[in-house]
């Protein structure tokens, strides 16, 4: 996806849209607690990427995917009134992987605390086997 100053502004204009979509006028029970995280569009605007998060289980993002499948039509006709473009992009729904992901990095950080305080406590009151710096030389040599 492009980084140009168009798409960039377009995709933010997107999302706002989007969310603002979400919250107030698509209404089907299906629809969990959804955050747009972010919103990429190729360089020539003819492809949005939406990405969101649902909160809950897997049956609530499985409900959530299909609602916003089933809403895709009218989220693009409204993105393209609001936006007054040409060629209204088109708009693909993808759940966003992020928090899984932190969560992930999140156990693996706690996990290697625990083991270097594991260490540190072995190590407490231990003296190295042989001298303090093996690798020290004398000056005279």
């Amino acid at each position: 996806m492009s980084q140009n100053p168009r798409a960039r502004k377009l995709a933010d204009r997107i999302k706002e849209i989007v969310a603002q979509l979400l919250d107030t006028r698509i209404k089907d029970p299906r629809l969990g607690f959804v955050t747009v995280t972010d919103v990429r569009v190729t360089g020539d605007l003819q492809q949005a990427a939406v990405f969101y998060t649902v909160y809950g289980d897997d049956e609530e993002r499985a409900g959530t995917a299909a609602a916003l499948e089933s809403a895709k039509g009218m989220i693009r006709s409204e993105v393209g009134k609001q936006t007054q473009m040409r060629l209204t992009p088109s708009i693909e729904f993808h759940l966003d992987s992020v928090p899984e992901t932190a969560a992930h990095l999140d156990a693996a950080l706690l996990e290697a605390r625990r083991r270097d305080a594991e260490l540190a406590a072995l190590r407490e009151g231990k003296e190295p086997a042989g001298e303090a710096d093996p690798y020290r030389t004398s000056d005279d040599d």
